[in-house]
């Protein structure tokens, strides 16, 4: 081989191992300890190679680290390969992210797991939790940004109110944005007792339903708590641009998401337009004294929410709107979304009316329903589950799902051996399908539930093992009348043959 031809297989090589160099640090039992403190912030994803949302979260975790190179680091321990260390962290699941200040575990992480997610709260856990703002310049760049910005006026940094507001601030960092200033010509115009606090809108939200500040009652003491509730109560106004990275704050409560083609880079003024044409309608209705939260939302970035109400992300240019409950109930506006409000008016008013019929993904309820498994869609689940005379198991499932596979013979078996008991109903539901009640916490597959009879508002998670008898010993615990189990048949006795 030529010295030509070995230098290009050379470089080739060089490059290739450049092109798939992490900027993930790798950590292990051995060198753990020696590196965290190395770094005054440092974000840990506890990972193991065969764990799904794992490997969903790489790319992103990836594009996070290298998009803060040279700023802060990340890392991630392989569990399965280092589990010393994996254990003295408590690490019970995959993936766990944990924040670590100067090599102490400071918390866990629980910001987006994107990209933009993690780079967004790492920046805002590397820096202090309030910015010093020396200047009316640098005051008015912080306030431009694209979220809300809340600042602390204070004459005197070295008092009690300023001490409160920055625990606040730190309690806070995570979700929101904070600065301080002592500069007089900000203090005397936005404070002139001399300490205060102030809400700052973005100004790319700015509309004329709501007032772009909101300033701490003059009349309050200032307290960390009270800083905390003010923040919470004020801080996205009547209708905040739900993204990925705030989603978690706002959603988790009584919520009227209008989802259309929202990109405040892109078209911001394209974006307000039907934002304002629900906070018209949204005002309305709250200066009435109704309770709801109103949103908007890309249909892009949302579009499994919007599939989740039944609706086409991608039809047409105009809001699709629908209402998800603090329970789980869901409302979908039917009617086409007009230009003057009137159609998510009339919605509105029906929903507070409670003539609203609530929406259910469902599968269509099977026609035969007599195996020995009973199939369980969102329309008929109330029907099965709920029928208070009976005890029911319930298996949520996916089809793709490796483990359910695995479990589908065993579960059929058991439905076989409790087909003659009339108290007790083996059931399945495919839980990407249809809606499954808010009672049932379902996060990974199979996740399997025991709904006893005159007890339907306090279902078992079972925790038990997958084969045949421990699903029958746990039934014998647990059922309400002692199981009917159908007994394996003895296989016949061959008579001998004569001589």
């Amino acid at each position: 081989m030529t010295h030509r031809v070995l230098c290009a297989l050379f470089l080739l090589g060089a490059a290739a191992s450049t092109a798939w160099a992490s900027d993930v640090l790798e950590l292990t039992d051995d060198n753990f300890a020696s590196v965290v403190p190395q770094h005054s912030i440092l974000l840990v994803e506890f990972f193991a190679p065969w764990c799904g949302h794992c490997k969903k979260l790489a790319p992103e975790y990836e594009a996070a680290a290298t998009r803060l190179k040279g700023t802060l680091s990340i890392a991630k321990v392989d569990c399965t390969a280092n589990s010393n260390t994996c254990n003295k962290y408590g690490v019970s699941g995959y993936p766990t992210l944990k924040i670590f200040r100067d090599g102490e575990e400071s918390g866990a992480y629980d910001g987006p797991r994107t990209a933009d997610g993690i780079v967004s709260t790492m920046k805002k856990q590397a820096g202090p939790a309030s910015l010093d703002l020396k200047s009316v310049e640098e005051f008015e760049k912080f306030i431009a940004d694209k979220d809300a910005s809340v600042v602390g006026f204070f004459r005197n940094l070295y008092e009690t109110a300023h001490s409160e507001f920055l625990k606040a601030a730190n309690s806070l960092r995570e979700n929101y944005r904070f600065a301080h200033t002592d500069e007089d010509e900000l203090v005397n115009k936005y404070d002139s007792n001399g300490e205060g606090i102030v809400l700052f809108r973005p100004p790319r939200l700015a509309n004329k339903f709501e007032d772009s500040t909101v300033s701490f009652p003059a009349d309050e003491k200032i307290t960390s708590n009270k800083i905390k509730k003010f923040i919470q109560d004020n801080i996205f106004g009547i209708c905040p641009h739900m993204t990925e990275d705030n989603r978690e704050l706002i959603q988790g409560k009584d919520l009227l998401v209008a989802y259309y083609d929202v990109d405040y880079e892109k078209n911001a003024k394209g974006s307000n337009y039907w934002r304002n044409r629900v906070m018209l309608v949204a005002k309305k209705f709250l200066d009435a004294g109704h309770k709801l939260n109103f949103a908007v939302a890309s249909r892009k970035s949302f579009g499994h929410e919007v599939s989740e109400f039944g609706l086409d992300a991608s039809a047409g240019d105009l809001p699709v709107v629908g209402i998800k409950t603090a329970k789980g109930d869901k409302y979908v506006m039917q009617e086409e979304f007009s230009r003057d409000g009137k159609a998510l008016e009339r919605f509105l008013q029906d929903y507070f009316d409670g003539k609203l019929k609530k929406y259910l993904k469902s599968e269509p309820v099977p026609e035969n329903n007599d195996g020995p498994v009973k199939v369980l869609v969102a329309e008929n689940f109330d029907e099965i589950v709920n029928d208070d005379s009976k005890d029911v198991l319930i298996e949520f499932y996916a089809p793709w799902c490796g483990h359910c596979k695995n479990l589908e013979p065993k579960y059929k078996e058991l439905g076989e051996k409790l087909a003659s008991d009339p108290n007790i109903v083996i059931a399945k539901m495919d839980a990407t399908a249809n809606d499954v009640p808010s009672l049932y916490e379902v996060r990974g597959f199979p996740t399997i539930y025991f709904s006893p009879a005159g007890s339907k508002q306090s279902p078992k998670r079972y925790e038990g093992g997958r084969e045949v008898s421990d699903f029958l010993s746990y039934l014998k615990k647990e059922a309400t009348n002692p199981p009917i189990i159908k007994e394996d048949e003895k296989p016949k006795k061959k008579k001998k043959q004569e001589l």
